[in-house]
């Protein structure tokens, strides 16, 4: 007998039907083919366990299973549940009265035919509402993220034995039901807080204008003066990300494994802030089957790099394509991936090797040279991509002692949140553009003009601090976000004054305060 089950194999954050042909004839062998790998080939092991285990006994026939396209690499163990179905309808053991062809199965079996979590399971159901297929049936700790995708009934399963009796009529499953606006609304709470920090109220307007324009931003101070602190907080003012990015946030989390069990969608901005020891392969995605890095992980979010110079060189040169194009593409011999990679990135750094250059009342035991040393393990081409470069200086006491709290971050959101709906009813009929720090250099002559007094004072210091033509862009690029917040419709003088202080780090002002 013949039977076709099916399932999905997941390419980038998207999911490619696999169908699983089991054809039982008389003999004693066991052949699996369509180009799976070791993981899959084991399947063979865990499948006559959990069979012989849960009471059905394995067929002692010729069986040849062919994964189809055969062309295409099948990897891992998510196979194994449409892998035990086929054969055991294939051997007869199970009537399934046609019910095969409208489910799609996913999950991994242990020896006992208990089911374990698979990863890509919100792209996988995604694709089967797509296909046309009625319900999907994997493992129940998937099963929340996978009925984010509406239209399609999902059943969430713990034992092999469930599946076998609800094709055989012996059972009814439960599908799970979730309310999707519910779950994004529900979870948009923050444990850190801006009103936590006192002082550093310069820095705190950077991260603001940062935010309501999506802006990338490094902070360079001394140990201690509360740059990871005011980082970590950020989350707290974005704008809370709509339904669409939360999908597709979630599918890139599902795929990399990090949904967690039992998760549905991600509705909040992901924060990923990894070690200064990471390889460029972790940062930016890729091995032998490419998954996504910490740049697609934080994709709709934020990426902080905390001591930016201790990063590996190479780390961080691959990063500037990506802080351009806001994707990545991988390409391996099998195959080429693409990852999107829109993200926000946040930076910290000391000021020199000790630390304390610039420092109020500790004095600084580096030479100029050092010092311009440390500053050059940061590339100018990186660091023209950063549109926000500010110096922060430790918080006096009188300033930490006080008991009055500050601004908290619920208020600085709604100030951000509303520079955002500015943006996007601006750029409505841009396709792929939401804020200001997507714009292209051709939208910047129309979406960006500053007034005649605006162009000469941008001039001057364009000639003064020897800025790059990067440079130029970025600063009108973070005027019209502050002329935003100022719900201006024009850049005028002060916001270009404003976004010109947000240079720091150029090399001919560093170079002149070291020197």
């Amino acid at each position: 007998m013949l039977i076709k089950t099916f399932s999905a194999a997941v390419y980038g954050i998207s999911a490619t039907i696999i169908t699983i042909e089991v054809s039982c004839t008389k003999g004693i062998q066991f052949f699996l083919v369509g180009l799976p790998d070791v993981a899959v080939r084991e399947s063979h092991e865990r499948i006559v366990s959990a069979l012989q285990v849960n009471g059905y006994p394995f067929p002692r026939h010729r069986i040849v299973i062919n994964m189809a396209p055969a062309d295409i690499k099948k990897e891992g163990s998510a196979y194994d549940l449409p892998l035990a179905i086929g054969i055991l309808a294939a051997s007869g053991e199970l009537k399934t009265d046609g019910l095969l062809d409208r489910y799609l199965l996913m999950g991994e079996l242990s020896l006992d035919g208990s089911l374990m979590p698979i990863r890509g399971a919100l792209p996988i159901a995604l694709k089967a509402r797509e296909e046309g297929f009625e319900g999907i049936i994997l493992p129940q700790q998937n099963a929340r993220e996978a009925a984010v995708t509406e239209g399609l009934t999902v059943y969430g399963v713990n034992n092999i034995r469930e599946v076998v009796e609800f094709f055989a009529g012996e059972r009814k499953l439960e599908p799970t039901v979730i309310d999707t606006y519910a779950e994004f609304f529900s979870q948009q709470h923050f444990d850190l807080d801006f009103a936590d920090v006192r002082g550093q109220e310069s820095v705190k307007r950077a991260l603001e204008v940062a935010a309501a324009g999506g802006h990338n931003l490094i902070m360079v101070g001394p140990p201690g003066s509360g740059k990871s602190m005011l980082a970590k907080r950020l989350p707290s003012i974005l704008p809370p990300p709509t339904l669409q990015e939360a999908l597709e946030t979630t599918k890139i989390h599902s795929v990399a494994g990090k949904t967690g069990a039992g998760t549905g969608l991600l509705a909040q901005r992901p924060f990923r802030a990894p070690h200064h020891t990471i390889s460029d392969v972790a940062m930016v995605g890729g091995g032998s089957f490419p998954q996504p890095g910490e740049i697609s992980l934080a994709h709709n979010g934020v990426l902080f790099l905390d001591e930016l110079p201790e990063f590996n060189r190479n780390v961080l040169e691959v990063l500037r394509q990506p802080l351009e194009d806001r994707n990545i593409h991988i390409s391996r011999a099998r195959l080429s991936v693409d990852y999107p990679a829109s993200f926000m990135l946040v930076a910290s750094m000391n000021p020199c090797p000790c630390g304390y250059y610039n420092h109020p009342t500790r004095p600084c035991v580096c030479t100029s040279g050092a010092v311009r040393k440390y500053m050059n393990r940061i590339s100018g081409p990186l660091l023209d991509r950063i549109d926000i470069q500010v110096e922060i200086v430790p918080v006096p006491f009188e300033k930490i002692s006080e008991q009055r709290p500050s601004e908290p971050s619920s208020d600085v959101r709604v100030r951000v949140v509303r520079a955002r709906e500015i943006q996007q009813q601006r750029y409505v009929d841009e396709d792929g553009i939401y804020c200001n720090a997507q714009m292209s250099s051709r939208m910047l002559h129309r979406y960006a003009v500053p007034d005649a007094e605006s162009l000469a004072r941008l001039k001057r210091a364009m000639e003064r601090l020897n800025l790059s033509a990067r440079a130029y862009d970025r600063i009108l690029k973070v005027a019209r976000t502050i002329a935003d917040l100022d719900a201006s419709s024009d850049i005028r003088p002060e916001h270009i004054s404003e976004a010109i202080g947000y240079r720091t780090l150029d090399r001919g002002t560093w170079g002149e305060s070291v020197g």
